[in-house]
């Protein structure tokens, strides 16, 4: 039997919160609740979810900012939930890369018909796996094994490896490394990208060689030809 959906809910309004969770684990998904944008943004970089619902109007970081942060985890679906109903707002909200939109009030069967709409669609979607020196990394899935057997990897580890391997042949200077697949730590620099990849390199064996150092920029992801599926 599959394991139920991950749902993260970032509503700050208490009671809608309530509803929300209630209604969505009576329809059988796991849910976790944030109420604080800053802390929802946090958990969604640093955690597998298969789909996030979030409010626009959130203390410390708003929906609208963690769309923005998340733009680059396009497998990520997110519902965006809010009272204001004016067609700027909409067309914002699918601008930084919302799945949906939902207009307060709703009726909680609305959001779970329109979340299970959403992961229909993912799970339909062709699998994105890049297979290269005995290493596998699920893009989808935040997931990766080395020759078979699950790899020892950090979920920061993981999101450096995913950024640098879908833009492969790219360099990726640590600024961006530290702006996108960093966001998650406190005051992300170039010698914390660096630590972060050189552990990365060590848990990877020989798939390390395919992270190349571009020399005052930062990484590339760029295994040999014939090693890469």
């Amino acid at each position: 039997m599959d394991a139920p959906a991950r749902v993260l809910v970032i509503e700050d309004d208490a009671s809608t919160a309530a509803g929300i969770v209630r209604g969505l684990r009576a329809s059988g998904f796991q849910v976790d609740l944030s109420s604080h944008g800053a802390d929802g943004l946090q958990r969604i970089l640093s955690d597998a979810y298969d789909i996030a619902v979030v409010d626009v109007m959130l203390p410390e970081v708003t929906g609208f900012e963690i769309l923005g942060r998340i733009r680059h985890r396009a497998t990520l679906p997110v519902i965006v939930l809010t009272a204001r109903t004016e067609l700027p707002d909409r067309l914002r909200a699918f601008d930084l890369g919302a799945a949906d939109f939902v207009t307060k009030p709703f009726w909680i069967e609305e959001l779970v018909a329109r979340i299970r709409s959403r992961l229909r669609l993912v799970d339909e979607r062709p699998k994105r796996i890049v297979r290269w020196q005995g290493v596998a990394l699920d893009l989808d899935a935040r997931t990766a094994t080395i020759d078979g057997r699950p790899a020892a990897l950090t979920p920061t580890e993981l999101g450096v490896l995913a950024f640098l391997v879908e833009r492969r042949g790219r360099a990726v200077s640590r600024n961006v490394l530290a702006e996108q697949a960093l966001a998650s730590l406190d005051d992300p620099d170039a010698r914390t990208v660096d630590s972060h990849v050189a552990r990365l390199r060590r848990k990877l064996g020989s798939g390390a060689a395919a992270i190349a150092t571009v020399w005052g920029i930062g990484y590339r992801f760029e295994p040999p030809p014939e090693d890469v599926a």
